[in-house]
């Protein structure tokens, strides 16, 4: 398509939509934030719609397959991550489909690294090896999907699959309803509240509200089935020399890695491979994305022709499948209320309204609120950070907890007829805390913790 396809523009006629919904708070987008802010916000007496635009739920956790689930801890093992996320470990746990060290063995040698490291619970932000081995959980995608179904149907939310948002409709500065495209149309969902947890701040911006573009690397993610991973790591740890040289050569091929491009999951002989990295690609641009979706599937069978021919255990490895979704890491970020610097992040700065936080950071509720929208949220990457502080905060663990959050705010302002940004942050820590969800308004001992004003 030629730039001068892109500005041409017709002018379509109004249309009657149906309304098939009338709803407390429309939750739009159904990934692990999503999911959270639904479940949350019924769990506390609201009339729940979570609408989503594929056939499962869970999103970079299930049909992304972003299969560890990490950032939860601070330092010294202190699990700071916690509420529906740990619900749903324990879910996944009850069908054999979550593995996680034991506290006992979160420790830094290498014993532990040899027996825990191929499973991602690693702090990777330490440069020293053998790294610590921390919490963290490896866990099978089309498990998080039943759990995720089954938590919505428990709670009573009113799932809306196969409906991919298209528009919003406004007055008097509030969103009154969404727009979705499905098979049947266009149709319309009417709501007191809106939670916007699409990762891309699809339903903000197309309410006018202020954000930045972002980009980071996409990645394709995918599986490899039939790896022998005990003859694997057993030639990694008796040659380690001779490995690094293969792993490098490995990267090489993929055009890209972390420092670990193949990890065990819950399915014997079943890795993950959390590669190619991809940077250059705008995932709002379908030109883009499908650019991306050819080159992820050339590099993947690149370096699964060169793990069979090169590497020990990988002899006899075949092609699982790649994500369902294209792994988008960064696309628009909210301006809200407060923008977290990476300042914020790098400092561990905490603040007096954080309703949510992650490893060692902090998330304030001024964050998750756009300017100018009297009953919109945001739940997720989309979130109101500058670019580099997303990248350190953008994990899937605490945007549950920030999906958690929002379903409170929403239901304490449904319930005293308020706008959002009029809600007390300290009954939202509250509730937090009831529900067994760590809101950082205990600060841990290395936080910072200054004299900074929540009208910063």
């Amino acid at each position: 398509m030629t730039q001068q396809h892109r500005n041409e523009f017709i002018a379509v006629a109004g249309e009657h939509l149906p309304i098939v919904d009338n709803t407390d708070v429309a939750v739009v987008g159904g990934g692990s934030a999503g999911v959270s802010a639904a479940v949350s916000a019924s769990r506390n007496g609201a009339r729940v719609t979570l609408i989503e635009r594929y056939h499962h739920l869970g999103g970079m956790a299930s049909g992304g397959m972003v299969l560890v689930l990490d950032d939860m801890v601070n330092e010294g093992n202190e699990i700071v991550t916690t509420g529906l996320v740990t619900e749903v470990v324990e879910r996944l746990e009850m069908q054999d489909a979550a593995v996680y060290p034991p506290p006992e063995d979160c420790l830094t040698n290498w014993e532990m690294w040899r027996k825990w490291s191929r499973w991602g619970c690693i702090d990777f932000h330490k440069t020293g090896m053998p790294q610590p081995i921390v919490h963290a959980v490896a866990f099978d995608p089309d498990a998080w999907k039943r759990v995720s179904l089954d938590l919505l149907k428990e709670s009573n939310v009113n799932l809306r699959l196969h409906s991919w948002f298209s528009d919003v409709l406004t007055h008097d500065g509030q969103i009154s309803g969404v727009i979705v495209q499905t098979k049947a149309g266009r149709q319309i969902i009417r709501a007191k509240m809106v939670v916007d947890a699409t990762g891309d701040l699809d339903v903000g911006a197309a309410a006018g509200t202020s954000y930045a573009d972002g980009q980071f690397i996409v990645t394709t993610v995918f599986r490899l089935c039939d790896v022998d991973t005990d003859r694997a790591e057993s030639f990694e740890y008796a040659n380690p020399e001779k490995y690094k040289k293969l792993d490098r050569a490995a990267r090489r091929e993929i055009g890209g890695a972390w420092g670990m491009w193949w990890l065990k999951t819950p399915l014997p002989g079943v890795v993950w491979c959390n590669c190619p990295h991809m940077p250059g690609y705008d995932g709002i641009s379908v030109e883009h994305m499908v650019a991306a979706e050819y080159e992820g599937r050339k590099r993947m069978m690149k370096l699964l022709a060169f793990a069979q021919k090169n590497l020990p255990g990988f002899e006899n490895a075949r092609m699982l499948g790649a994500a369902e979704q294209m792994g988008v890491r960064q696309t628009r970020l909210l301006r809200g209320e407060y923008v977290v610097t990476r300042e914020d992040i790098k400092s561990r700065r905490y603040f007096a309204d954080t309703v949510c936080r992650g490893r060692d950071y902090y998330t304030p509720y001024r964050a998750l609120l756009p300017k100018g929208l009297d009953n919109l949220i945001v739940a997720g990457r989309h979130y109101s950070a500058d670019s580099e502080a997303q990248k350190l905060s953008r994990e899937i663990p605490p945007c549950m907890v920030q999906g958690e959050a929002a379903g409170i705010a929403v239901t304490l302002a449904l319930e005293a007829g308020s706008a959002l940004r009029d809600v007390d942050y300290q009954n939202i820590q509250k509730r937090m805390r009831a529900q067994g969800a760590d809101p950082g308004d205990r600060p841990s001992p290395n936080a910072l913790i200054d004299n900074n004003p929540l009208a910063a």
